[in-house]
């Protein structure tokens, strides 16, 4: 594997497979991502690093599809969180946010606020213009109670019992960054490369993966990472894919989420408030309709859009 430049990585994904096996990998760091993602909201440091353990988790397995759409995690609970979730698109266009009640310190993990906790996985296809919402993919949502003590650990059983896939996968975030690793041993009716046998394989290069530390994960270059896990292995690092907080929220989207409130709602929101403020919970925009805002809306036609247009 040959060396590239020596700084640390930014913002970018890599896929990379060991060659002549059914193994695949990624590796994922988020620094401006996860700070643009983030920073507007004010998260206790906990729910933070969870959300950005969360994001890069997103990356990972985002890359491991070919789908033209969406993935989003969630976390959902009756705890004192209840709500993580993190969408990622085909193109790792990422964003988070997290909601809970109550006082939560700044030193309380994730699981220390979860009770009755459910996790879930939904894949949401964007329509293309030649497609229509009758012949396109149609959503998947895969949901689980939490099994496990980590978020990695959490998506591993997910993958294993729901997927059955194995899946190993290697989290950290120090609530500036966030960066993650996984591989994957494809099934054979999965694996379209012609591969030797090398039944010891998927083992070794999980103990060898498990080595790796925070510090490296969130600081080495991936070929300096890859090639000090796996000097070893005839490793094939493809080209980097760069990742970037994106939200899509808009105010028309906006619009058209209040127009199916009705007409009654907004005639009584605006006779109660005098305008109508949403606030993103992703990105923190405030959108603010007024009395002549609002009377547009109920005179326009009303256009409802795709479950992946509303927001």
């Amino acid at each position: 594997m040959q060396m590239e430049n020596k700084s640390a990585p930014l913002d970018v994904l890599h896929r990379f497979v060991f060659d002549k096996t059914a193994v695949r990998g990624n590796v994922v760091n988020l620094t401006h991502t996860f700070q643009q993602a983030l920073n507007q909201q004010h998260l206790p440091a906990g729910l933070r690093r969870a959300l950005g353990e969360l994001m890069a988790a997103s990356a990972l397995l985002s890359a491991t599809l070919k789908m033209n759409g969406s993935l989003v995690l969630q976390i959902q609970s009756k705890g004192l969180l209840k709500l993580l979730v993190v969408e990622c698109n085909s193109d790792f266009g990422i964003r988070a946010t997290a909601k809970w009640s109550g006082a939560i310190t700044e030193d309380q993990n994730l699981f220390e606020l979860i009770e009755q906790g459910q996790f879930m996985i939904t894949l949401d296809p964007k329509i293309s213009p030649k497609e229509s919402r009758k012949t396109r993919a149609q959503t998947y949502q895969g949901i689980v109670p939490l099994e496990g003590d980590s978020i990695s650990a959490v998506l591993e059983n997910y993958m294993l019992r729901s997927e059955q896939i194995d899946t190993k996968i290697w989290l950290c975030c120090d609530g500036e960054s966030a960066a993650g690793m996984l591989i994957q041993k494809l099934p054979e009716t999965m694996n379209q490369v012609t591969h030797t046998q090398d039944p010891e394989v998927w083992n070794r290069v999980g103990y060898l993966a498990n080595t790796v530390t925070d510090d490296e994960l969130l600081h080495l270059p991936t070929e300096t990472l890859l090639t000090r896990l796996f000097n070893q292995e005839d490793v094939r690092l493809f080209e980097a894919s760069a990742t970037r907080f994106y939200c899509s929220c808009t105010r028309d989207s906006v619009a058209n989420m209040l127009r199916m409130l009705g007409d009654e709602e907004l005639v009584s929101i605006i006779e109660e408030r005098g305008n109508i403020e949403v606030n993103c919970d992703f990105c923190n925009t405030l959108y603010t309709f007024d009395k002549v805002d609002t009377a547009q809306l109920l005179v326009a036609e009303t256009v409802v859009p795709a479950s992946s247009e509303i927001h």
